[in-house]
């Protein structure tokens, strides 16, 4: 990472609903792909690929570029306390991540998925 992350800045780059939203999808399924976002979050494309251009800028995540699809998970150098609060925020509210879950899941089976968007077990 090319700079320390702090509770400023976490706390900052999360205070927006679509990337804490994304971010907690991403957590919680390991890693996901702008399409299958934009299917769980019901936004338009360009709307997510800029929150996560942000989410990466802010170092919270990287992505990964195979063929046509980009793929985003945690940053893996993240700081303990970031990823101890990710999974306590997850797990403290999947009422709240609920509709963006089935939607992530319905947009996986769509696309033949299944086992690639089935949550981590923790």
């Amino acid at each position: 990472m090319t700079h320390t992350l702090t509770p400023i800045s976490v706390f900052k780059c999360l205070a927006d609903e679509t990337r804490a939203r994304m971010t907690l999808l991403i957590a919680r399924q390991s890693e996901l792909c702008v399409c299958e976002l934009t299917a769980a979050l019901d936004e338009s494309q360009p709307k997510i690929s800029r929150h996560l251009a942000q989410l990466r800028g802010c170092g919270l995540l990287e992505d990964e570029r195979r063929g046509q699809w980009v793929y985003y998970r945690l940053h893996p150098d993240l700081p303990a306390w970031v990823t101890e609060m990710l999974a306590l925020v997850l797990k403290a509210n999947a009422d709240w991540l609920q509709g963006n879950v089935e939607r992530v899941e319905r947009a996986c089976a769509a696309a033949g998925n299944v086992a690639l968007c089935a949550p981590i077990k923790a």
